[in-house]
């Protein structure tokens, strides 16, 4: 959907490119977060994406157009854009802000109407009691869901969101991250997503490109950069607790024991991450949790020795086998 060849971008003054020959792919559907230090060029890149800075060298392709050959107005209405200052009129109504590129695309006023109702709904806001509104009687978090709404309003293909989440208190910002996620799961739209934290990375990418002084560092899903850093600069910016976090991209579903054994009173659903697992076996001193379904059966349990396996398995260890004889099933890492 999206393809970035030999990208570059210096600005006048500067020692160095802020993009330095750019190259990444990013599939229909998929999430590519560009994170790195400041100045690493992750905003630059992503700006160049809609033409809002043009780029020295490169070819940007979507679904394959060659966008540097398309007026530039044109584009910036076909890609939706979140930024962390959200940036709504603060003289219009929600209504009215969502509308925006709709009605500068010539839409009728039901097709609007309608639009903007379906996209308060998917954003988890009444439309009886918010479409009126304007932006100053809301929340910091519901003016970014009215960003994000604005931003789907003409349905587009492609979503450039630059640290969307950013000023947002950390309680909020999680409960967006979660609903976004959620929404992503039923429209695929195909995002660039810039962050500086790599935990919102990890949670929000299907890829992850981390970039350093303007290149490319590694460039993969978020399981294999933990797993495995492409060397110690990737190491040292993804964390210490890289372990941990790979853990919160594996569902206990995946690594249940189902041997007949009395299962732990202590539950989770098949859901929970093999991190909150962890912590409840942890909190609670034991060394197994009862794995249970939506409907609350209990199907098994997982225990530490699973979750040990299951780190294993990321570090290039054969696939852990479940005591039941099956082999558990884990995300692909890609490579």
């Amino acid at each position: 959907m999206i393809s970035l060849r030999g990208l570059t971008k210096r600005f006048a003054g500067e020692a160095r490119p802020a993009v330095d020959s750019l190259s990444i792919e990013v599939g229909t559907g998929e999430t590519c977060v560009l994170i790195g230090p400041s100045g690493c060029g992750k905003t630059t890149t992503m700006r160049m994406v809609n033409r809002m800075i043009e780029p020295d060298a490169g070819t940007i392709e979507v679904a394959g157009r060659d966008v540097t050959h398309v007026d530039a107005i044109e584009l910036r209405r076909s890609i939706g854009y979140v930024i962390q200052q959200i940036g709504l009129f603060p003289h219009m109504t929600i209504a009215e802000n969502i509308a925006t590129v709709p009605r500068l695309l010539g839409w009728d006023a039901v097709r609007i109407s309608e639009r903007v109702d379906e996209l308060l709904d998917l954003v988890a806001m009444d439309p009886g009691a918010y479409r009126g509104r304007f932006p100053r009687e809301l929340s910091g978090g519901q003016r970014q869901r009215v960003g994000v709404a604005r931003a789907l309003a003409a349905d587009p293909p492609v979503m450039l969101m630059d640290e969307p989440f950013g000023a947002i208190d950390p309680i909020t910002r999680a409960k967006l991250q979660e609903e976004f996620l959620s929404i992503q799961q039923r429209i695929r739209k195909t995002i660039v997503f810039v962050t500086h934290d790599i935990d919102e990375a990890v949670r929000m990418g299907d890829r992850i490109a981390i970039m350093r002084a303007g290149r490319l560092v590694q460039y993969d899903t978020p399981e294999a950069i933990l797993a495995r850093p492409a060397d110690s600069f990737v190491e040292e910016f993804v964390g210490s607790d890289r372990v941990l976090k790979r853990l919160s991209l594996l569902t206990v579903g995946a690594y249940v024991e189902t041997d007949g054994q009395i299962a732990p009173a202590v539950r989770v659903l098949a859901s929970t991450t093999l991190r909150e697992a962890l912590t409840m076996m942890l909190v609670n001193d034991v060394d197994a949790v009862a794995v249970a379904d939506a409907a609350g059966r209990v199907t098994g349990r997982v225990t530490l020795a699973c979750i040990r396996a299951a780190i294993r398995v990321h570090d290039g260890d054969p696939a852990p086998t479940s005591r039941s004889g099956g082999i558990a099933n884990v995300r692909a890492t890609g490579g």
